[in-house]
């Protein structure tokens, strides 16, 4: 098949992967990715390498595993010397443009100290046009847009706008539902940025410019705070949504590792102890997934009208997921397949319709993307990529040797504090985890506290560590070398191909 024409890379933010009516999830409904994965395929597995939204962000755009790009922390730079999808596209002449964010904070090597890009974490990636953004640190055309409609928005953050609530009480409180968003649907972020996107493909039909386009459409919903604009603020009963994989007590769920210990009791980290309030929180999620799911399926609507769905490959996934009360816990964070495991969707418009609606479930991972935007405009994938091209399950095939496991870091340290390490007696550079997961087992090493296992077989919540029992030992230490060798694997090796001789540079294919 020749490139693709044009590309329309969509991320949602904190979307947990089981969150979709295609895959059965008991409350939200989403028609139009359901719709979009029946056109392409729905990955099943797929697994983001990284959290919070920097880290992981780095992974997806850069196709390399934190141990490589090192963004450890959200506002930690990402090194200049990695490309990354869009400087990669520039180089065969497209332009790719990004409404949204990035969360990518520049090399300050060669900065001044007082450089505005180093005062927030939500920068641009290199080789991106920035059409529009609406973050959550920043204020922008959005702010603007919303003073010109009347709002009182005059504030020095967007998660100030974020968070403005109607009066009155909560649903905990006794409200019949959850205090709605004080800003109209219509004029919220998520629809703000899907305007920005239709006016941006509208403005491609005209020009009709040789590539074509490659937009990157970056929504901050779900992410917190979770408020949602009337009716979906009530599209969920709290009392009727399901409950949370925990133990009975916070100190009982911390009594499984000690770093589990330290994050339960986190005041970032620990969720509301009132059960009432965490429903009320999670049937909020719910909604605006769903509100999402309604606005990407205008996006959708758009495109067939400009005449663009046959010429636009569209790729939509998340840079991490949400505990929502699992654990005793709320973000992203840890070992949980709550905070990595996210939605993956493509559509490839050249697939053959015999291919058409499957539900992919081998191991993919976020570096995956990198290499399958540049495979979809045919071109090469920088040797440097720790991802592979996904477009061989978009025709119905499985790539040989794939993978047999995901793999995922977490790094934990705090840049502007030292509080982690002396409640755990580590240091600085310790604060890291790994994880490998496969289909019968999990395996979580620390690089100076225990580790974990799990038997996902007969204990797929996680309740049951397993590392000290002398009866899995066999399969502990297998899954040590395995987590041993996939580092080594995919260590740099952006020069390991080449070598100088007497015959001038060898370069192995």
């Amino acid at each position: 098949m020749g490139a693709v024409r044009n590309i329309l890379f969509i991320t949602v933010d904190q979307w947990r992967g089981e969150c979709l009516s295609l895959r059965g999830h008991p409350h939200v409904r989403t028609p139009h990715l359901d719709a979009l994965a029946r056109d392409g395929a729905a990955f099943v597995n797929h697994f983001a390498n990284a959290a919070p939204c920097a880290p992981s962000r780095a992974s997806l755009h850069t196709g390399l595993y934190l141990h490589n790009h090192r963004v450890a922390m959200n506002g930690t730079p990402l090194d200049q010397r990695h490309t990354n999808w869009a400087l990669e596209m520039r180089k065969a002449g497209y332009r790719p443009a990004l409404i949204g964010y990035t969360d990518q904070t520049p090399d300050p090597r060669g900065l001044a100290r007082t450089d505005p890009r180093l005062f927030t974490y939500e920068g641009v990636l290199p080789g991106l046009d920035e059409i529009a953004f609406a973050g959550m640190e920043k204020t922008g055309p959005w702010q603007a847009e919303l003073l010109a409609k009347g709002y009182p928005a005059d504030v020095k953050r967007e998660m100030e706008l974020l968070s403005l609530r109607a009066p009155g009480p909560d649903w905990e409180d006794g409200a019949p539902a959850p205090r709605p968003w004080s800003i109209k649907s219509e004029d919220g972020d998520t629809a703000f940025l899907i305007n920005r996107a239709k006016e941006f493909i509208s403005s491609q039909v005209s020009a009709r410019e040789v590539p074509g386009f490659v937009l990157h459409l970056s929504i901050l919903k779900p992410h917190p705070p979770f408020v949602a604009s009337e009716p979906w603020n009530a599209r969920h009963d709290p009392a009727k949504v399901d409950g949370f994989v925990r133990a009975p007590t916070r100190d009982a769920e911390g009594a499984m590792h000690p770093w589990l210990s330290y994050q339960v009791s986190n005041a970032l980290y620990h969720a509301p102890e009132n059960e009432k309030r965490l429903r009320r929180l999670k049937a909020v999620y719910y909604g605006l997934m769903e509100e999402t799911d309604h606005y990407l399926g205008m996006l959708f609507a758009h495109l067939k009208r400009e005449g663009l769905w046959d010429d636009t490959a569209i790729i939509v996934t998340s840079d991490h997921g949400e505990q929502m009360g699992d654990r005793h816990l709320i973000g992203k964070c840890g070992w949980f397949d709550e905070s990595f495991h996210v939605p993956l969707i493509i559509r490839d418009p050249r697939a053959p319709a015999s291919t058409r609606g499957r539900m992919v479930d081998a191991f993919t991972e976020n570096v995956d993307i990198m290499p399958t935007l540049l495979s979809l405009l045919g071109l090469g994938v920088p040797r440097a990529c720790d991802g592979r091209d996904l477009s061989p399950f978009l025709s119905g095939d499985t790539p040989r040797n794939w993978r047999t496991h995901a793999y995922w870091e977490y790094d934990f340290r705090d840049a502007g504090s030292d509080h982690v390490e002396k409640a755990l007696g580590i240091a600085y550079d310790a604060c890291h985890l790994a994880v490998l997961r496969g289909h019968e087992f999990k395996y979580v090493h620390f690089a100076s506290l225990p580790p974990l296992f799990f038997d996902r077989l007969n204990d797929p919540q996680e309740r049951r560590n397993l590392a000290g029992d002398p009866g899995h030992a066999p399969q502990i230490m297998a899954a040590m070398r395995a987590l041993l060798s996939h580092r080594m694997m995919h260590e740099d090796r952006t020069l390991t191909h080449l070598r100088s001789s007497p015959l001038g540079l060898m370069e192995r294919g």
